[in-house]
């Protein structure tokens, strides 16, 4: 295996078969083109804030510890690094019908590690203030997330009704309209005082 920590600065997590020129592809298994390395042995093989972007296409539902990936792809992550997120609704097919996914997703997944500074928070969030659920993580992001509803065409109409207010989607709704997939951009809040958790702070790892 090549040096892991050697250019480029593009992360394409879990590629499958997107094997992308210009970035660093990882997958557990040989899809020809790309580095192997098991993401749920932690800590990962990058040195701390190597990467400027990651994509992350269905893969994290695939893993086994959410606390655990959401820290390493903040270690991992430059300061302003954009990390661009896909994956399945937990009540689409696109979830339940594929035995090896693990994590459960929703529009709030990311919540418990959101930045909230200069957020005005509205009546349905002021939870985050109090009730975070991250074990004391330092990682912390600037999130966007949005859902959409399904890769045919002719309901893409559906993407701007549903997140018009995502999260009020989902709590009354998403049972009934229920989208493919969650899409979240995650832009990394960081500083040089900023020390990453290990892995001995990870639970269940």
């Amino acid at each position: 295996m090549s040096d892991p920590n050697e250019q480029p600065i593009r992360l394409n997590l879990g590629c499958n078969t997107d094997v992308r020129p210009d970035w660093l592809n990882v997958d557990i298994i040989d899809y020809g083109g790309n580095e192997i390395i098991d993401l749920n042995s932690y800590p990962w093989p990058f040195e701390n804030d190597r990467f400027e972007r990651i994509s992350a296409s269905h893969v994290l539902e695939h893993l086994g510890n959410f606390n655990a990936v959401v820290n390493e792809l903040w270690r991992i992550s430059k300061p302003g690094a954009l990390i661009e997120v896909r994956v399945p609704f937990f009540l689409s097919t696109k979830y339940y019908s594929e035995p090896d996914h693990r994590i459960p997703f929703g529009i709030r997944s990311f919540d418990s590690y959101e930045n909230l500074d200069g957020r005005k928070l509205k009546f349905y969030e002021q939870w985050k203030l109090t009730g975070r659920t991250n074990y004391e993580s330092p990682a912390r992001f600037d999130v966007v997330k949005r859902f959409h509803f399904s890769n045919f065409k002719i309901l893409s109409w559906l993407d701007h009704l549903i997140n018009l207010e995502p999260v009020i989607f989902e709590r009354f709704f998403a049972a009934f309209l229920t989208p493919e997939e969650v899409v979240f951009e995650l832009r990394v809040v960081k500083s040089s005082d900023d020390k990453p958790a290990g892995p001995s702070s990870y639970p269940n790892t």
